[in-house]
């Protein structure tokens, strides 16, 4: 079973200006190592291996020059433009022809996951779609729901609608950058029609779901660390927090060759070869001494 995965890292990175003027957001650096890191290394440990990056034009060849082909990390990496934003849903159509009618899990290139019982999460919500088809999207709660698509759940804990930035939030908790959906999710997309604000909104995309009655909404632990570095603060934040559990753990969080190398997809020898650019600073140091 060949698992697939997207990252969609396009957009104009408007609200970081300056910043990102030059270079969109998902190529600065969280803290010791590029934003795109993460969101990868979490399809990654949901042992996804072929992977389809959507980007801007201006950036796509950076992202090629950072990541390659994949298969320095035993992965399959592929490419696509998206030439300008038009929604989140929109990636399953730029990529549709990569999602080809299978199973896709797609994870914003913005967010970062991290905690306890996380990746059997995904896990199970890719489990879900390949044994009884449908969505499994995953909720958290926040204290700015107003920001977010937000899930309603009726007494029983059932999902019964989400609502796009609403005025008025009928719970606390937003919808997460991280969708797994099965093989209909394109012709679906096609469906879409453009919100008031000319996107192809995925709320609208998981809303066609739920209607259908194929919608599972799996609520995050409070175990579990939901960080969307869309803004200056939250990017600062977020550098924070994983410079301070990797001080404490002496673990690197995002890893990709530590993480390649855990599942077999790559061996010490080849951690060693990746590490030796590197040699000089921690991360190079961190890779010799995980293999020795």
């Amino acid at each position: 079973m060949s698992l697939k995965g997207i990252i969609l890292a396009g957009g104009l990175s408007s609200r970081l200006y300056p910043a990102t003027k030059v270079i969109t957001k998902q190529l600065v650096p969280i803290y010791d190592k590029p934003m795109i890191y993460y969101p990868l290394t979490t399809l990654m440990m949901a042992n996804i291996k072929e992977v389809l990056f959507i980007t801007n034009p201006s950036d796509s060849h950076l992202f090629k020059l950072l990541l390659g082909d994949g298969s320095q990390w035993g992965m399959k990496f592929e490419f696509v433009v998206q030439d300008s934003p038009r929604g989140l849903a929109d990636a399953f159509i730029v990529g549709e022809k990569f999602v080809d009618g299978k199973p896709v899990t797609m994870i914003l290139g913005d967010n970062i996951f991290w905690g306890h019982g996380f990746i059997e999460e995904v896990r199970n919500g890719i489990y879900d779609i390949f044994t009884n088809n449908g969505a499994t999207v995953f909720s958290y709660w926040v204290n700015d729901p107003e920001r977010y698509g937000v899930a309603e759940f009726d007494p029983t804990g059932k999902v019964v609608h989400i609502e796009e930035k609403p005025k008025e939030p009928k719970s606390n908790y937003a919808i997460t950058g991280l969708y797994c959906y099965d093989g209909n999710v394109s012709e679906y997309a096609h469906q879409v029609k453009p919100s008031a604000r000319g996107e192809i909104e995925i709320t609208t995309l998981n809303q066609m779901y739920l209607d259908k009655g194929l919608l599972r909404v799996k609520k995050l632990g409070r175990g579990v660390a939901w960080l969307d570095t869309g803004t200056h603060e939250a990017m600062s934040e977020a550098s924070l927090f994983v410079e301070t559990i990797q001080k404490r753990q002496g673990q690197l969080i995002a890893c990709p060759e530590e993480i390649a190398y855990q599942l077999g997809y790559i061996t010490a020898e080849q951690v060693l070869q990746l590490a030796e650019p590197m040699k000089k600073n921690h991360y190079g140091q961190y890779l010799i001494s995980m293999v020795k």
